[in-house]
């Protein structure tokens, strides 16, 4: 499922990351990474902010689409 319908405060494991390459890369780089947990903290009009790599990460709806958990 995407990241995008991921309950909040459970923590879930990236499987996959889609997009086009560039987009891939940005996320990879902000830590959506196969075999990461991230734990979706709040949601605000759409948008996401998670808990990813010990950080907390704001992302919008349609980035969150592309992370598959």
């Amino acid at each position: 499922m995407p990241l995008s319908l991921a309950p909040l405060g459970e923590t879930t494991v990236v499987k996959k990351v889609g997009g086009k390459p560039e987009v891939r890369q940005h996320l990879e780089k902000l830590g959506f990474v196969p075999g990461s947990a991230v734990t979706v903290v709040n949601e605000v009009n759409g948008n996401l902010i998670v808990n990813v790599m010990e950080s907390r990460v704001a992302i919008g709806r349609d980035m969150a689409n592309k992370i598959l958990v």
